[in-house]
């Protein structure tokens, strides 16, 4: 292996993690100014804790992300490292199946990475593994934006091997892959707001159900055992993990009450 490959490798690196810092940044940073300052009066109603995470713990937060977004990158290499040795012609092939195909691998690519998620996740709290795979991302008990990436490093290569073993194994464009991680960055960071914007329905339901919601997760943060789903609230309807009072608790971040069986109000 040659210096110039070392050096072509390791540029590589630089511009990944430049990339997904630059994302994060912005997306962690814009989330935070504009849900907890710039719309703080209109969304007070809609804070699901009353008490604002520390200054501390934001700190931390960026930190181990910062870590994470280094160990996304390193992982990621392999990708780069398969299309080099002439391993990988992922693009190529997703480019001749036309725009269907690119539309189609999009959804595709979210919907398998939340039924990666959620195993990974579940697999993550098993009493052998939660200390040192998981237990840095729980000690934002009452979560922030920058909490998104906040992971041991364990955890890091867990969730940043999807993509990287999507794309060797499904035909992908490099676009539809800048489309799904965008997409990733901005519900990631949404649910660790502890602001609910998800519009509820007459019932005090959210209007979309099938959808996770800042809510759904916070209470993952508050109630560990629970809400193991990233996108969607299927596989923990599926499998029964759930929350019992998730929606009490999301008509109480919205207020709205939820009706009783025999259709009279209850408060959340």
């Amino acid at each position: 292996m040659s210096l110039d490959y070392l050096a072509s490798l390791g540029s590589h690196w630089v511009l990944l993690m430049l990339g997904d810092v630059i994302r994060y940044v912005i997306f962690a940073t814009s989330f935070w100014l504009l849900l907890w300052y710039g719309l703080a009066r209109p969304l007070a109603n809609r804070r699901i804790r009353s008490q604002r995470p520390p200054g501390r713990q934001l700190r931390k937060e960026f930190f181990y992300s910062l870590r994470s977004i280094a160990v996304f990158s390193t992982v990621s290499l392999a990708v780069t490292i398969a299309h080099h040795l002439g391993w990988w012609k992922g693009s190529q092939i997703a480019a001749s199946w036309g725009p269907v195909w690119f539309w189609a691998s999009l959804v595709l690519m979210i919907v398998a990475h939340d039924a990666y998620f959620y195993w990974a996740h579940r697999l993550s709290h098993h009493r052998s593994l939660f200390r040192w795979v998981h237990r840095r991302h729980h000690l934002s008990n009452n979560p922030s934006p920058f909490t998104a990436y906040s992971f041991d490093w364990p955890e890091a290569v867990l969730m940043g091997s999807f993509v990287p073993l999507w794309v060797l194994i499904v035909p992908t464009s490099w676009v539809v892959v800048d489309l799904f991680v965008l997409h990733q960055i901005v519900r990631n960071t949404l649910l660790h707001s502890g602001i609910e914007v998800m519009p509820a329905r007459r019932d005090g339901r959210p209007l979309f159900d099938w959808m996770s919601t800042t809510t759904h997760h916070d209470l993952h943060h508050g109630k560990v055992g629970w809400n193991f789903g990233l996108y969607f609230t299927w596989w923990d309807r599926w499998m029964g993990t759930e929350h019992p009072d998730y929606h009490r608790h999301f008509a109480a971040a919205v207020r709205r009450p939820l009706p009783d069986p025999a259709g009279d109000p209850v408060a959340a």
